[in-house]
């Protein structure tokens, strides 16, 4: 089964209703240095009554004391403190890597999944298909892709033995 992670910094309802129960939603505002429970709350309880998964980018504690579905780690993070925490069984954490030393990195904080940006999306961490299937095989963890996917490229994801995939603008 496909799973899709959908990055939004703000609740919107009109993009979140065209989700299907596939797509997990990852909230992250780095803008804005405090977290604002209330609206990560009422984001919780709107992908509950769908059925969505939703986690919380950047604080494992507060995603854990606000009891949401798992929590995503950027590649800037490199703190492992979250390991002396204790969770749910079903709570995940995922986390971005752009190269392989945030790879190994990643794979010492635990997660159950690597986001390996950026695949499609030209910027300063531009892989390419070839680079990114390269990095790939070199964790045993799954890998997802990030970066630049669209539903004109999403094909292909066929080409990368992937298909799990992560995003904004292909969800907007």
């Amino acid at each position: 089964m496909i799973s899709k992670y959908y990055f939004i910094n703000k609740f919107d309802t009109n993009n979140l209703n065209k989700q299907d129960k596939q797509t997990v939603i990852i909230y992250r505002n780095y803008s804005s240095n405090i977290k604002n429970k209330d609206l990560i709350l009422r984001i919780k309880n709107y992908c509950k009554k769908r059925r969505i998964k939703f986690y919380l980018s950047n604080n494992i504690k507060l995603a854990i004391k606000l009891d949401l579905d798992g929590a995503y780690i950027p590649s800037f993070n490199k703190n492992i403190i979250h390991l002396a925490y204790s969770y749910k069984k079903n709570f995940k954490i995922v986390g971005s890597a752009h190269n392989l030393k945030e790879i190994r990195i990643k794979e010492k904080q635990g997660v159950e999944k690597i986001f390996l940006s950026s695949l499609f999306k030209k910027n300063k961490n531009f892989l390419g298909i070839n680079k990114f299937k390269i990095l790939s095989n070199l964790t045993k963890k799954s890998v997802v892709a990030l970066g630049g996917i669209s539903k004109s490229n999403l094909r292909s994801l066929i080409f990368l033995d992937h298909s799990d995939f992560a995003g904004i603008s292909y969800f907007e």
